[in-house]
């Protein structure tokens, strides 16, 4: 155990946290996302794993590390639903929620279309698989700074 941090990020997922720098970008993907291939085509070239919740309390825990990349507008993006991209399902709720807890305000998430998304994950740094059941519980996280000052 460590202090102060989420303990369901494990080391893999630290680590990947870690090594990551300003602009780099995590795919967090549900369990019917085709994880494995996918992951094997990023930078990091394998697939993480965090076991046993899903993507709401996967998020939590990766932007309780992680800032945000508040260069940009486009660093949380979540997967549209195919043939519905304006609609927006309970677990994207639900991430959004986690995401404007972590940052201390709204943080609009931008949507992606289904294949897009397939394209911007395999040049990602990393794909972390939650046991998210839900269709569309897929997000972009855009990696941000820390600040001197917060450190």
């Amino acid at each position: 155990m460590l202090k102060n941090i989420d303990p369901l990020l494990n080391a893999d997922v630290l680590r990947a946290l870690r090594a990551m720098g300003h602009g780099d970008e995590i795919i967090l993907c549900d369990a019917n996302f085709p994880a494995d291939s996918i992951a094997r085509q990023t930078v990091l070239g394998k697939l993480l794993r965090l076991e046993g919740v899903g993507a709401p309390r996967a998020a939590r825990a990766i932007l309780s590390v992680m800032p945000l990349d508040t260069f940009v507008d486009d660093a949380a993006q979540r997967m549209e639903i195919v043939g519905a991209p304006d609609e927006i399902p309970p677990v994207q709720l639900e991430v959004q929620a986690e995401i404007d807890a972590a940052e201390g305000k709204p943080w609009p998430m931008k949507s992606i279309e289904r294949f897009a998304f397939y394209e911007r994950a395999k040049k990602a740094y990393c794909v972390v698989v939650a046991s998210e059941p839900r269709f569309y519980g897929c997000f972009v996280f855009k990696k941000g700074v820390i600040a001197p000052e917060e450190q």
